[in-house]
């Protein structure tokens, strides 16, 4: 074999080395979710415009389907021995020429509530429900009677109740945030913005409430007792007022401490971030909760109906309004007078 063979057998008889690969690249970091919120704001403000102007016609041309608290009147509430249905009273309670509104407890009961009535209409209007729905349980009977002074007066309770707990609410955010820069004014634009959404969530559910209670006369839908404006109404009211409060006061907290720890950006993107590092927690907050108020809904009897629906309508309303409303407008207010 001659030397120059020999020596490729030999190349060919060696392993292969093993190939080295090559370095890792260094993997660029992602950028951050960013979404300009704040830049689109007009857009929000549109929606909101949109969503409220309805019922505020509504409200002006229409009014509200008030409850026997608000204008007085008699509640009856009946058993009747052969359970019949809801459907069934409701005809009944009709065919007497009341103008009543009948809903069923979760004890089988009905609440029948009417005009006022006197004694002697009231016998004949159980007569009259008797002969048609059958007997009437006696020890489960209870009539009540509201006048229209006492109604009266719990308007204006219930007016002064929203107007106080508004004006509370300006001044502890107001003073809560008179820290940031600008001080006490600063503070009262918190507050002022604050209170701005909360209005927003008041019109949006006492709108829709009109129109549920009154329907759209002009169209010719009918309303109905789910709109019923009552106590438990302005329960629902004042306590969507805290919750949508909790939400906007959580979002600000974080643009005061923003302000703190992110001097080099401008107003509007301390806004922006702290809505983003807030958004998530709010709405999943919201979310549990409205779940659980829709159980109520489905569930829990047709008197608590429209007290469930109007906390739902709200919460809903409160959570957008923190989030699309309320930092917005600090933003515009902030623009159209500057603090130092």
């Amino acid at each position: 074999m001659e030397p120059e063979q020999e020596l490729e057998t030999v190349a060919e008889a060696e392993p292969a080395e093993m190939a080295v690969p090559p370095p890792p690249q260094p993997v660029a970091p992602r950028p951050p979710r960013s979404l300009n919120l704040i830049g689109a704001r007009n857009w929000y403000f549109l929606a909101s415009l949109i969503i409220i102007i309805p019922g505020i016609v509504s409200m002006a041309t229409q009014g509200f389907l008030l409850g026997i608290d608000f204008q007085g009147g008699t509640q009856f509430q009946l058993r009747f021995q052969g359970s019949p249905s809801l459907v069934t009273v409701q005809s009944a309670v009709s065919a007497q020429g009341v103008n009543g509104v009948v809903q069923q407890t979760a004890g089988g009961a009905y609440l029948i509530r009417t005009g006022p009535i006197d004694p002697k209409q009231q016998k004949k209007f159980e007569d009259g429900l008797s002969s048609r729905l059958g007997p009437i349980d006696v020890n489960q009977t209870q009539v009540s009677e509201v006048g229209p002074t006492i109604a009266g007066e719990i308007v204006r309770s219930a007016i002064l109740a929203i107007v106080a707990a508004s004006s509370l609410i300006l001044l502890y955010l107001a003073f809560r945030f008179r820290r940031v820069q600008g001080g006490f004014r600063s503070g009262l634009q918190f507050g002022g913005s604050a209170l701005l959404a909360l209005l927003h969530d008041v019109f949006l559910l006492t709108g829709i409430f009109s129109i549920l209670g009154k329907g759209i006369g002009f169209l010719g839908i009918p309303g109905s007792q789910l709109g019923q404006v009552d106590s438990l109404f302005l329960t629902a009211v004042l306590t969507v007022i805290g919750f949508s409060v909790h939400d906007t006061i959580v979002i600000f907290d974080r643009i005061r401490e923003n302000l703190i720890v992110s001097q080099r950006l401008t107003f509007e993107q301390v806004v922006n971030l702290s809505i983003m590092q807030s958004a998530a927690r709010s709405i999943i907050t919201s979310f549990t909760v409205v779940l659980v108020l829709l159980s109520l809904f489905l569930f829990g009897g047709e008197t608590l109906r429209g007290f469930v629906l109007a906390l739902v309508i709200g919460i809903v309303s409160g959570t957008y309004s923190s989030i699309f409303n309320a930092s917005p407008l600090l933003v515009v207010w902030r623009r159209l007078q500057p603090v130092r």
